[in-house]
C-alpha cells in the first residue's frame, strides 16, 4: 500500500467505511494478498477493525479462497460493499466473480485504487460494465442510513464532517 495512487484518500475513506460498518453492524471481511511476499494490512486500517482476522490469499480473486467464500456465506448477505487496492487486479477479479455468483455489488470508487490512476479508471469502467454499481463513501453511508431520523445519524455525521 506504500505506492498506490491517492493513498491518503483511500485510507481516510476506508477507515470511514469501517467505522460506519461497525455502527450499522455490517460484517467486514478483510483479505491480504500473499502477505508474506507483498505485506500485511496497514496499521492505519487494521486498528479500526475490531476483531481483525484477515484471510490470507494467493488467488487474485477473493472467491478463489475457500475460507473467504465460507465467511461470506456465514454473513448471509447478498449485497456486498467492495473496497481495496489493485483495483485492476484483485478488486476487479473479485467483483467479477461475486457478480457471477449472483451478489449485488457496490464498488466504493474513492476507497479503491491502483498503483496507476489509469488502471483504477479502467477497472471501474469494466466493473460497471459487468453490472456492479459505483458509489462514493458518503453516498453509500447515506444510502445505508436512508434518513436523518436514523438512530446513528449524529454519530455518522460526526465521522463524515
Amino acid at each position: 500500500s506504500q505506492i498506490v495512487f491517492e493513498k491518503e484518500e483511500l485510507f481516510l475513506n476506508t477507515r470511514l467505511l469501517i467505522q460506519a460498518s461497525n455502527l450499522f453492524d455490517i460484517p467486514i471481511l478483510c483479505t491480504e494478498e500473499a502477505p508474506q511476499k507483498i505485506g500485511v494490512t496497514d496499521p492505519a486500517i487494521k486498528e479500526f477493525i475490531s476483531d481483525f482476522n484477515p484471510i490470507s490469499k494467493t488467488s487474485f480473486s477473493c472467491c478463489g479462497e475457500k475460507l473467504f467464500l465460507e465467511r461470506l456465506k456465514e454473513t448471509g448477505r447478498q449485497q456486498i460493499i467492495v473496497t481495496g487496492i489493485e483495483a485492476h487486479v484483485c478488486v476487479y477479479q473479485t467483483v467479477s466473480d461475486l457478480l457471477d455468483k449472483g451478489f449485488d455489488i457496490q464498488i466504493v470508487s474513492d476507497a479503491i485504487t491502483s498503483r496507476r490512476e489509469s488502471n483504477k479508471h479502467i477497472a471501474l469502467e469494466r466493473m460497471k460494465a459487468l453490472g456492479a454499481a459505483v458509489c462514493s463513501t458518503e453516498m453509500i453511508i447515506c444510502e445505508l442510513m436512508q434518513t436523518s431520523q436514523h438512530e446513528k445519524f449524529k454519530e455518522i455525521m460526526s465521522l463524515i464532517k
